[in-house]
């Protein structure tokens, strides 16, 4: 590559212990020429996550691994406190459960030098080391459990073929340019801060690019308990982004919601003997879709994970929906505000 812009690959993390060193290894193992830095921003971790990463900085010092503190312990505060401390030209937001494939930085760069984009990454493939890990990791790249989301469907294919301008991708590579435009994240948002960030370099034109070459994968969550909690913060922290990017919202995003208010409909109407009839259909429906979701899906990933699906799948629509309308009663006041909390900034120092 003949110009090999400086890289700032951000790591917000925290109580990472069981993924960070693979995480690590994946990003200095990168065939990219350029120079490099890697940026942990440590949401205050109570594990042993600071004392691997400590450990891996002094056994690889050519590696410029830099630990910065985070009080605030979520995603937002970390990429703000990092994007103040960066110097690369391009900024590769990634994760502690996150492997980049060996190639991810080198393509990414290429993809914004070459394709007029702003921002790119690409299909993430979820995996598990747990048979329950596994079978939610299946459900997550499942067009019944997710819909269209391409990064996420697409996942399992060596190859697809298809490169394509997208609403959101996962671990994205930004140019600087279009970070100082959009400006910091957003810190009220503990989910979804990602999809809200992308949705406003859209709105300024910004291009986001899903290439079919660029390649990552994800440990999914080990337990349904953890599960539920992280697809039900991801349905009530959308909302805020829909009052902030309403045009940006895709009809996916809407139905569970919809699904879980028609339970409840067909709750009430079960509670009375002349509208019980009414309460039959939403359930059987869902249920049938999910049996055999769950049966063609077994079919091709492997029949041992079929008592796990039906569960999985539920938990994935449920958990979002139930979310996303206890945040349209919590946050009922805030239709107005298209702010939120993102901090302010001077270019100087980013």
């Amino acid at each position: 590559m003949k110009n090999s812009p400086f890289v700032s690959i951000i790591l917000p993390i925290r109580n990472e212990a069981g993924y960070i060193e693979r995480c690590l290894q994946s990003i200095i193992t990168q065939d990219y020429l350029g120079e490099m830095e890697i940026l942990v921003a440590d949401g205050m971790s109570t594990d042993s996550t600071r004392k691997i990463i400590n450990d891996y900085a002094l056994q690889n010092p050519q590696h410029n691994i830099q630990i910065l503190d985070n009080p605030g312990r979520i995603v937002p505060t970390g990429m703000n406190i990092a994007l103040h401390q960066a110097k690369g030209e391009i900024i590769i937001r990634a994760d502690g459960h996150c492997i980049l494939a060996p190639d991810y930085v080198r393509k990414c760069v290429e993809h914004l030098q070459k394709d007029a984009v702003d921002g790119v990454g690409g299909p993430m493939e979820s995996i598990g080391e747990t048979q329950m890990a596994k079978a939610i990791a299946i459900a997550m790249s499942s067009p019944f459990g997710v819909g269209n989301s391409a990064f996420r469907t697409t996942s399992f294919r060596t190859t697809s073929g298809k490169s394509m301008l997208v609403d959101t991708v996962p671990f994205p590579a930004y140019t600087r340019q279009i970070i100082e435009r959009a400006g910091l994240y957003d810190e009220e948002l503990v989910r979804n801060q990602d999809d809200e960030y992308n949705y406003r370099i859209r709105e300024l034109g910004g291009k986001i690019f899903l290439a079919d070459d660029v390649r990552s994968a994800y440990f999914s969550r080990t337990s349904l308990k953890r599960l539920w909690m992280q697809y039900y913060q991801y349905g009530y922290f959308k909302v805020r982004v829909l009052q902030k990017h309403p045009r940006q919202m895709s009809l996916r995003q809407f139905v569970p919601p919809m699904f879980v208010f028609a339970l409840i409909l067909s709750l009430i109407f079960a509670l009375f003997p002349s509208t019980r009839v009414l309460a039959l259909p939403v359930p059987l429906l869902y249920f049938t879709a999910n049996v055999l979701a769950s049966l063609y899906t077994a079919s091709s990933r492997g029949w041992k994970y079929l008592p796990y699906l039906p569960i999985i799948f539920s938990i994935l629509h449920l958990s979002y929906g139930l979310g996303f309308l206890v945040g349209l009663f919590k946050f009922w006041h805030r239709w107005g505000d298209k702010t939120g909390r993102v901090p302010s900034f001077s270019h100087d120092t980013l």
